[in-house]
């Protein structure tokens, strides 16, 4: 576990996830996909965020938790390129190793990092089966796998129950599941997920998580902002807590279960 914001830990003490073998999705030796650094976001006088370093590696969840206010939205609307107002914003954003900090939002969704905003990612007024048509001018790439329908009814076989209905007739955990499969049909390189459990069932809430652990394990790099600290690292192979826009600490999971600072603030009790 790490208080510095300038390294990163592996995703487990040797390196790799329990059960997965070195070099594969979520392992240490797992090429790194997603690179931050030095990335500041201001509003006037006021800092939101103040991030030194940040990356994730191929097939790695990593879980940003932090309570309201504190800068985690912030920081996945940064590294996408959209914001709220008029920011200043300054830092590098790498995908791949390409800096994609000057490309403007669209683009950078083109080339693969893609953001699920809290239940805005729906046509309300158009079908499940409208909401799931994949852009004929997406198609798969090096690292990148563009879903189609039946991949996504696969992964949420409750959507292709709800085929026929509106968008606005879905509940939210159906919206989220709606709104997750329409950017797997981008292709993404990079899933960034802003608060997808907020306002779900708790059985929801475990079945949209730990469908991420199922995209991860097929080499999906997951970036996952959370408020439900609990259900978040049964799924994430890192956490970062974040507190007014700087990293208080971060580790692996089982690290971070056991530090106080979350036990108690997140976890409903303290270790020791």
């Amino acid at each position: 576990m790490s208080t510095s914001p300038s390294s990163v830990p592996a995703a487990a003490a040797d390196g790799t996830r329990p059960g997965a073998p070195g070099g594969l999705p979520g392992s240490a030796a797992a090429p790194e996909v997603l690179q931050v650094a030095g990335l500041r976001v201001a509003y006037g006088g006021n800092n939101a965020l103040d991030l030194e370093r940040l990356s994730l590696r191929q097939g790695e969840v990593l879980g940003v938790v932090g309570a309201n206010g504190a800068g985690k939205s912030t920081l996945v609307n940064a590294i996408a390129g959209w914001s709220r107002g008029t920011p200043r914003v300054s830092g590098a954003v790498r995908l791949d190793g390409v800096d994609v900090s000057a490309l403007p939002a669209h683009r950078r969704a083109r080339a693969g990092l893609l953001l699920v905003p809290e239940g805005k990612l729906v046509f309300g007024q158009m079908s499940v089966d409208e909401n799931l048509t994949v852009p004929g001018d997406v198609h798969d790439a090096p690292g990148r796998h563009v879903y189609d329908r039946e991949e996504v009814f696969e992964l949420f076989p409750r959507l292709r129950e709800r085929r026929g209905h509106l968008g606005s007739q879905l509940s939210g955990g159906e919206r989220q599941m709606l709104g997750i499969g329409r950017a797997l049909m981008l292709g993404p390189r990079v899933l960034m997920l802003d608060e997808p459990s907020i306002g779900l069932a708790p059985r929801l809430v475990s079945a949209v998580l730990e469908t991420m652990r199922t995209l991860a394990g097929k080499g999906l790099t997951i970036l996952l902002v959370e408020q439900n600290v609990r259900a978040a690292i049964e799924v994430v192979d890192r956490l970062v807590l974040l507190e007014r826009g700087r990293v208080i600490v971060e580790g692996t999971a089982s690290e971070m279960r056991d530090d106080p600072r979350i036990a108690e603030a997140y976890l409903g009790g303290g270790h020791g």
